[in-house]
């Protein structure tokens, strides 16, 4: 199963320890992790269930590609990184 690494930043403002889940795409994984914690939902995806602007997720060192329906596949054993991104100049 894929393990799924939220950055200390993330970790401020919500309840989100790193943790092993079930899943073979970055969606099904979404959904086991919102399922446990709902609050998470609402920080992550907007309404739509597409990713907020400011987050970002990796698949190993890949950014995902699909931020609509985070339909980039996961290993099992993988190693899946969510963050905050950072922006501005």
């Amino acid at each position: 199963m894929p393990r799924i690494t939220f950055t200390p930043h993330l970790r401020k403002h919500l309840r989100c320890d790193d943790q092993v889940v079930a899943g073979g795409t970055v969606r099904e994984i979404l959904d086991v992790l919102f399922a446990a914690n709902p609050p998470l939902r609402g920080y992550l995806v907007d309404d739509r269930g597409r990713l907020r602007q400011h987050v970002a997720i990796f698949v190993g060192s890949t950014m995902i590609a699909d931020r609509i329906l985070q339909s980039d596949p996961v290993p099992d054993g993988g190693e899946v990184y969510i963050f905050q991104a950072l922006s501005g100049g």
